[in-house]
């Protein structure tokens, strides 16, 4: 790494990976220098597509490549412990795409990981880094809708998903709440912390993933968050953040919101959207610039996405997954009696 250039490795070449990519291509302080794939032929053609250097037909060639600063994983959320703990090992910088892993311990592990070898670890949630999540965040805690009493969130998509897909695919680590309810979960505890209790419910699957789920946190000040995800219907995408002075509203994709709405008791309602030159709604720059600044910075967590609410958030889908009845093979399971406790139908 220089003071003009971070240079990033990929791994894994699917749609997200691209997207991603696509982004550091644009920054001018970011150089992508290699690729990896479990195919050979998926990372050349990833390679060609953005012009990258190197290519390689499995994880531990990027792992031992001393040329890369930072490496992105990309992979479906099932590999990310095996994907994340092998360039951590290599003594690699690592940024992860959520939901970090399965389940708490999987996470726990990638951070002892981390600060065992000093390296450099964030999980890629970005709305965290988006300047107007940031902005939102800064107006509860500055106090401008007085104290927090609830939190809700939506993220559902229409689907239908056939049985093969890997949101329905136990082996992946399918259904809607670690795809899409990492986003409402993650919200609620970026402006509350973490949940003194957990009630959920769910509709599950014939493959025993939650087709959607929602949730209901207590917190120890007595605020509540209802959070909700689905994959067999569209919704809003949006939040809402009630206070005992006012309201905040996200009208639309909370988690790269385009403007919300400030309500304050006896006031105008105001209207905050993002700054043009932030770029494009779908950016990933803003976490990417995060993960540079960090580096830079010699730091080895960012504080925008420090690991323990990286940690926090996934105690909290645990605590969720185990109230509805979702585990995924190779998990250890419950007492027998528990199996399938908490869901509302299977389909």
């Amino acid at each position: 790494m220089t003071a003009d250039t971070v240079r990033w490795g990929v791994l894994a070449t699917g749609g997200i990976a691209a997207a991603f990519t696509a982004d550091l291509v644009d920054l001018p302080d970011a150089e992508v220098v290699a690729v990896a794939s479990r195919s050979e032929a998926s990372a050349k053609t990833f390679a060609d597509r953005f012009g990258i250097p190197r290519a390689y037909g499995d994880w531990a060639s990027l792992a031992a490549d001393d040329d890369v600063d930072v490496v992105y994983v990309a992979t479906p959320h099932a590999a990310h412990r095996a994907a994340a703990g092998l360039l951590l090992e290599a003594g690699r910088n690592v940024l992860c795409e959520k939901p970090f892993t399965l389940n708490v311990r999987q996470a726990e592990e990638l951070v002892a990981l981390a600060r065992e070898h000093g390296s450099f670890l964030m999980e890629a949630m970005w709305m965290y880094c988006h300047p107007l999540v940031r902005r939102l965040k800064a107006l509860v805690d500055d106090g401008a809708i007085g104290e927090v009493r609830t939190v809700q969130a939506d993220f559902g998509l229409a689907g239908p998903f056939p049985p093969a897909h890997r949101l329905r695919d136990p082996h992946q680590g399918g259904g809607a709440l670690l795809d899409l309810g990492v986003y409402p979960v993650s919200f609620a505890q970026l402006l509350l912390g973490e949940p003194a209790d957990v009630a959920a419910r769910a509709v599950l699957s014939p493959e025993g993933v939650d087709l959607q789920t929602g949730a209901l946190l207590s917190f120890d000040t007595g605020a509540l968050a209802s959070v909700h995800c689905s994959i067999v219907g569209g919704t809003g995408v949006t939040a809402s953040v009630t206070g005992s002075h006012g309201r905040i509203d996200v009208p639309d994709g909370f988690f790269h919101p385009e403007r919300f709405v400030l309500h304050r008791d006896g006031r105008d309602p105001e209207e905050f959207t993002a700054d043009p030159a932030d770029g494009p709604r779908g950016t990933f720059r803003h976490e990417a610039r995060e993960v540079m600044r960090a580096l830079r910075a010699g730091e080895t967590e960012s504080p925008l996405v420090p690991l323990d609410g990286t940690l926090a958030v996934m105690r909290t889908l645990d605590a969720i997954r185990e109230r509805v009845g979702v585990r995924y093979p190779g998990e250890n399971p419950e007492s027998p009696e528990e199996d399938g406790a908490g869901a509302l139908l299977s389909l």
